[in-house]
Formats: structure tokens, sequence, C-alpha cells
């Protein structure tokens, strides 16, 4: 069991530096900045690790012998590996990192208040179109600039720490799809075959890392069961329809894993990138208790209005 368990956290660790190529920015929301600590609570501390084991265990997931319940997933993550990146993945673990003093991580944010400066009085009157009697072509559109010659629209930059060391940002509004606030680099582009995201954020695993889970939502099935009958009918959960308007809503089925039609999660979800909002914003979210600037209850509210 003991040797399981070293496979596995081993894996998860180096699975997100294999996507870093030798980097292991991606691996301390698990194992701590300096890998002291015991990810999900299990782990070996890989600090204690030789240089030797570490490149042993990337071999490991590469050539298939090792990973447990993991396998599969961690095999195609290091897959790219060679075995100049196994080498360097040791050293720059073996060779640490300067751990957060208490004081740091004490005053760090938890959330981030995305709305908190687009709100600012100040510049919600200086753009209220309404209060003016002549409205110049540069308060129209989004660039605030002439529509004639060159534009001001901002260099986006995304520079957002790496997985694990990032503050979460509060939804925008009740069940909004939580913004990504962790940088993506090497975590994209997301296939059918490749989700890189699964290895921190399913429902067994997020807690121990103190990432945000996959809701409920992500595990059902709301479409409804369709084919054709041999007749030549379109059939939707058992009832022959004619036309659009006798579709009802869809019985909601329960899936073991996740439903294959969410494996994009950046169609929804959307890391933050380093600009200054082009407009105020008046918006502000109704949430009824805390938790739901940090978690869903779709699943439990979906029918709200409709049923």
């Amino acid at each position: 069991m003991t040797k399981v368990i070293k496979v596995m956290t081993i894996g998860s660790l180096l699975a997100a530096s294999a996507l870093y190529g030798a980097s292991t920015a991606a691996c301390v929301g698990c194992h701590g900045k300096n890998f002291e600590k015991k990810a999900l609570g299990k782990s070996k501390i890989v600090k204690d690790m030789s240089k030797e084991d570490i490149v042993k265990a990337l071999k490991g997931y590469k050539n298939g012998s090792y990973g447990g319940a993991m396998k599969g997933l961690m095999k195609g993550q290091v897959a790219s590996l060679s075995q100049a990146d196994m080498n360097a993945i040791a050293e720059s673990i073996k060779g640490g990192a300067k751990a957060p003093t208490k004081a740091e991580a004490k005053s760090a944010p938890k959330v981030i208040d995305i709305n908190a400066k687009v709100a600012d009085k100040a510049r919600l009157a200086k753009e209220d179109l309404g209060t003016k009697k002549v409205i110049d072509e540069t308060d129209l559109g989004l660039r605030k600039s002439g529509l004639k010659g060159a534009t001001n629209m901002p260099i986006v930059t995304y520079n957002r720490p790496a997985p694990g060391s990032a503050p979460k940002f509060e939804r925008s509004y009740v069940n909004a799809p939580p913004l990504i606030p962790h940088s993506i680099k090497g975590l994209v582009p997301i296939t059918t075959k490749s989700n890189q995201c699964l290895g921190c954020h399913m429902p067994n695993v997020a807690k121990g890392v103190g990432a945000t889970p996959i809701p409920e939502s992500h595990f059902t099935d709301f479409r409804p069961s369709t084919k054709l009958d041999k007749k030549g009918d379109v059939v939707k959960d058992g009832k022959v329809i004619s036309n659009a308007t006798d579709i009802t809503i869809a019985k909601f089925k329960k899936l073991k894993k996740l439903n294959p039609a969410r494996f994009n999660c950046t169609q929804c979800h959307v890391p933050q990138a380093n600009v200054k909002p082009l407009v105020g914003n008046t918006f502000k979210p109704d949430f009824i208790n805390k938790k739901q600037m940090e978690h869903s209850n779709l699943l439990k509210v979906i029918d709200e209005g409709v049923k």
C-alpha cells in the first residue's frame, strides 16, 4: 500500500512538471513550495526522496510499470518527457526553494473580488453618458478612442501564478463558471484524450490540494435519450416527437464519470489577463451566503422557474 501511495503521489507531482517542460512550478499546490508537504496528507515528502528515486518514478510512469489507480492518466502526462527532462525535474526538486513564511501565508488573500475596481464611483460617474449633453465619438464603444486612426486597445498579458499558488476569484454571480486564477501555461490545449485540469479538480482529489472540485452538474447528463425508431420517427426519452415544441425537460441521468460533453474546461472557465477593465461595472452579485461565492449548487436549483 505504501508503495502504491508513493507512486501515485509522485506521479501527480511530476505530471504537472511535464507540462512545464522541466519546470516544477505547477507542483507547489500539492507538495509545497519546497516540496516539504505530504500531498493529500498521504504521500512521502518528496524533498526527502533521492534524485534517483524521482527519475525512477518518472520512467515507471512512462513505461507503464508504475501507477496503480492513476496509471492510465499519468502515463499520458509524462509520455513526452525525455531523459534530460526527467533529470532536470529531479535536479529542480532537490535544489529546493524557500518556503513562504507564516506571516506571508496568513496575509495572502483567499478570494479576490474582481468587481472592486470596476465599480469605482468616480469612474462610473465619468462614464455615465446619460449626464452628457454632447457625446463625443471617443465615448462610443470599448476602445475609448476615435473611430479613425490608431486605437488604444490594451496589450493583454497573462502572468498569473502557477497552479496551487494563486488565490481564487469570487464568482461573478451565483453559479457562474469560476474564473481560472492560475496560469494555464502548458495545460492547454485540452482534448478529449488529454485534460490536465482533472489531475487537481476531480472531487476525490480537489479537497486535498485546495482546488475547486468539479460540481455534480458535470457528472450529470441533461440531454434526452434520442434515437430513431423503425418507422423513422424521432424518439426522445421514450416519446415520439414531431417538432421541437414537443421536447420537455430531459430526465437527469447521473453518471459515474465526467460527462464527455464537459471535456473542454476553457469553453466556460477562462484565465484572467493583467489589464484594466475597459468599462465600469455597476452589477453586484446577490449571494445568499458566502458559500455561493466559491461553490456551485446548480444541480439543486436548475429547474427553478421551469417546473
